[in-house]
């Protein structure tokens, strides 16, 4: 990675942090029901929270009457079932509501004292808070019980900031992500029996197990089940691996035309064609499955910020899409008329990872969707991916090292 890209990346987590201090959460979580619930313990209780992403939240407790509060950035309620939310004994009433603006909350009460013996969001697949209960006396509880002393979340220290990875030049394995679109509450495309979001799943799996067995690669899942991952998890995702690439991996289908063959995509301001456009304005639905506002997304200096790292990556992103499209058509030879194209979507906008979408095929093709169906014709596209990787890996680091000299 070159001076001017360490530098931005850093310049750019400030600029974050200090967001965090002057605007608005404007993303909603949403409450999965069959994640979520109360149950008892042998001297306690546990709470599980699922949600469509992850929040900032605090708990505490609070006595006279004795009670459990958590306090969250944000949480939709609405639908929110309190009665088949508590399948326990401990907790006797559960109620939710908007506290002030940007805050949100919800309130447990006792049957019996108990402190917070741990308080958990978990973020490995989907958001998960997990907060568990432990029985105390009655002079214990009352010692401990009582409200932070502001209305407003304490923010953490500054966390210490990795230090951007060189490029990989053989000494080390190249870090893929491998993001198989949709999932859960957002199937994709759906032809039949067939589903974009599973197809998406098992040929992920299958082009990690080829790259494992390669050799020299590193894999990592945005998800390995059936769930919905927000698109902004999916690059936070990226982001904690410290990807060297990332590949979003779909298979769309058209209502309208005759489109076929695998197309690779790289991120544009404008799409290549109005089919390019509907397709990524379909993916990124996900977000407003999340309850995200896309309305104001990025200020002036963060876009400028991000515009600049990017004219970094651009280049490496558009020899990697040259190597995918040449290493699927050595191996599979399905490729759309036009293989590179570009469009906005959201999923590519990390600016500091290589990123493309692969789209491998059209599910309103009956040849594709045969294709995607079939075993023998993955393996030979994940064989061509990896070979691509391979070259462009190969690529990429003789002009890092050029660019170290």
């Amino acid at each position: 990675m070159s001076r001017i890209t360490a530098i931005l990346c850093c310049l750019m987590a400030w600029g974050l942090s200090m967001a965090a201090h002057a605007q608005e959460f404007t993303g909603l979580a949403r409450v999965d029901a069959a994640r979520s619930g109360v149950t008892d313990l042998r001297a306690g209780a546990e709470l599980r929270l699922g949600l469509s992403q992850p929040v900032p939240f605090r708990a505490f407790t609070l006595d006279n009457p004795r009670r459990l509060v958590l306090d969250f950035s944000v949480v939709a309620w609405q639908g929110f079932d309190a009665a088949g939310f508590d399948r326990s004994v401990a907790i006797s009433d559960i109620r939710v509501g908007t506290i002030s603006a940007g805050w949100s909350r919800m309130v447990a009460a006792l049957d019996a004292p108990m402190k917070v013996a741990s308080a958990e969001l978990r973020t490995t697949g989907a958001a998960e808070l997990v907060v568990a209960l432990e029985e105390v006396s009655a002079e214990q509880f009352a010692a401990s019980a009582g409200a932070p002393p502001s209305d407003n979340f304490t923010l953490p220290e500054p966390a210490e900031l990795v230090a951007p990875r060189a490029r990989p030049g053989g000494e080390r394995p190249v870090v893929v992500v491998l993001d198989p679109g949709h999932g859960g509450i957002d199937p994709g495309a759906e032809r039949g029996e067939a589903v974009e979001a599973d197809l998406m799943l098992q040929f992920a799996r299958e082009l990690r197990e080829a790259l494992l067995r390669a050799g020299g690669f590193e894999v990592v899942l945005t998800r390995d089940a059936d769930v919905f991952v927000p698109l902004e998890m999916r690059l936070s995702v990226a982001r904690s691996a410290q990807a060297d690439v990332f590949l979003s991996l779909h298979a769309d289908a058209l209502a309208e035309g005759r489109a076929s063959g695998a197309t690779i995509y790289t991120l544009a301001g404008e799409a290549t064609d109005i089919a390019s456009e509907k397709l990524a304005e379909r993916h990124d639905r996900a977000e407003l499955l999340a309850g995200v506002d896309l309305s104001q997304q990025d200020d002036a200096v963060a876009k400028l910020l991000m515009d600049l790292a990017r004219a970094d990556t651009w280049p490496r992103t558009d020899r990697l899409a040259d190597a995918l499209v040449e290493g699927l058509r050595s191996n599979v030879g399905d490729l759309h008329k036009r293989p590179r194209q570009s469009a906005a979507f959201s999923v590519l906008k990390a600016p500091d990872v290589p990123s493309v979408l692969i789209e491998l095929g059209f599910m309103s093709s009956e040849r594709d969707l045969a294709n995607l169906q079939s075993p023998e014709w993955r393996a030979r596209a994940a064989r061509g991916i990896r070979d691509a990787l391979r070259v462009w890996a190969k690529e990429d680091a003789a002009e890092g090292e050029l660019l170290r000299q």
